[in-house]
């Protein structure tokens, strides 16, 4: 009489197709009924060996959760939707829009979401650098699908996140090179003859704000008296749709005499640390001073025009200043000043770097920078000609005593009396 199987064991049976079957219980679905999975090949043995792997994972944990079968373009999809633009900054969600719709899910979305390789990823960041793409982009592409996995693993669709088996491109940092003190200083003589928003340039060079953080200040954040500023918010580049009944004929949103805004004009600051309170040097206050005043002045010229929104660098009306139109400002005041074309972020960086000449303290340079961490220094700190000469400076001195004095050195006449013999 044949034994009957324990409640929940597997089985392996020959089965009316003339293939084998076999079926093993891994749990209980979300509707409460046993999660039974079934496997087939053209033997016993085959079977067997499938039946045994999936109770291996069952035991050890990790087997795929019953369900829904995902595409990896279905899931990434869902995760951008419903999952990341929610919950994270708008600039964010922008740069997974691009990574999701024009490289990963053209590049591997047919696929099987439990079946993609790390394979399947490396050859898609290779073919994105074939076609003209940025390593950087590819870099990017990868990290979005390794958070949209790392999600699908702690839901159960996964067991493994191929994205971080994949070797990643190489990135070839381009060094910084920050501007030097005596070019700093031909910059802010520039800025100083800048009919408005001057002292914008003083903030980014002398404090290191981030663009969005610059163009994000009112002046209830700035204390002149205290000589201080509180960096609350970040100003975001606008965006719109249009707003017209009625097609108005312009292509770009942003050109409809009736657009809409598609984001706020401002969000948080980019971390935690980012929000924080910074000393103002005396110059600096005195500029800004001279800024308020000039500003009093277009709001009396611009009368009912004048949009009072409190920003410390607004257009002719007070409105807040458009970021495509402040790189404009710095592009044309690195031509005033006679220097070489750099990004604007390179401000930040050459800030950075003058409190390194400083030999300020790393804590107190996080503070002023907004970094949640100090590996942030060796990305936004570079060693100068200066630095350099104070470090050799520094060396010789501790390796090479002074030469012995004269009187030190034994005489001519003492040497040659000690010839052989004596």
């Amino acid at each position: 009489m044949a034994k009957r199987r324990a409640n929940g064991e597997s089985s392996i049976y020959p089965g009316a197709d003339g293939r084998w079957h076999g079926r093993v219980t891994v749990g209980t679905r979300d509707d409460g009924k046993p999660d039974r999975r079934h496997v087939t090949g053209k033997d016993e043995k085959n079977v067997k060996s499938k039946v045994r792997a999936i109770e291996r994972e069952r035991d050890s944990g990790t087997l795929r959760k019953a369900g829904e079968s995902w595409t990896v373009a279905k899931w990434l999809t869902h995760w951008l939707e419903n999952i990341a633009t929610p919950n994270v900054r708008e600039n964010t969600a922008s740069g997974y829009r691009v990574a999701v719709h024009v490289h990963l899910i053209p590049g591997i979305g047919a696929h099987r979401l439990e079946k993609l390789a790390p394979e399947h990823v490396e050859k898609l960041t290779r073919r994105m650098q074939e076609r003209g793409s940025a390593a950087a982009t590819a870099h990017q592409a990868l990290r979005t699908l390794r958070t949209a996995l790392n999600e699908a693993m702690r839901r159960g669709h996964l067991v493994k996140n191929v994205a971080s088996l994949a070797k990643p491109p190489r990135l070839d940092e381009e060094e910084v090179e920050p501007y030097s003190v005596e070019e700093v200083q031909r910059l802010l003589v520039a800025a100083a003859e800048t009919p408005r928003n001057g002292a914008r340039w003083a903030i980014a060079l002398a404090l290191g704000l981030r663009q969005g953080e610059a163009l994000g200040l009112k002046w209830a954040d700035v204390d002149l008296d205290a000589g201080a500023l509180i960096v609350r918010r970040s100003r975001l580049r606008p965006r719109w749709r249009h707003g017209c009944k009625a097609p108005c004929g312009r292509k770009m949103g942003g050109h409809c005499p009736d657009r809409e805004p598609l984001r706020d004009e401002c969000a948080e600051t980019k971390s935690r640390a980012g929000r924080r309170r910074v000393g103002l040097p005396d110059q600096l206050v005195s500029l800004l001073r001279q800024h308020k005043r000039a500003q009093d002045w277009e709001r009396i010229r611009a009368a009912q025009l004048w949009t009072d929104g409190g920003w410390v660098f607004a257009t002719p009306t007070g409105g807040p200043l458009n970021p495509r139109t402040d790189y404009t400002e710095w592009k044309r005041l690195l031509k005033a000043a006679k220097l070489r074309d750099g990004r604007l972020h390179d401000a930040r960086h050459t800030a950075a770097t003058v409190l390194l000449v400083l030999e300020v303290a790393e804590r107190a340079v996080m503070g002023i920078m907004g970094w949640s961490n100090s590996a942030m220094a060796k990305r936004y700190q570079h060693l100068t000609d200066q630095v350099r000469h104070d470090v050799a400076k520094r060396v010789g001195g501790l390796l090479w005593h002074p030469a012995p004095k004269e009187q030190d050195q034994p005489d001519d006449g003492a040497a040659g009396a000690l010839g052989p013999g004596n």
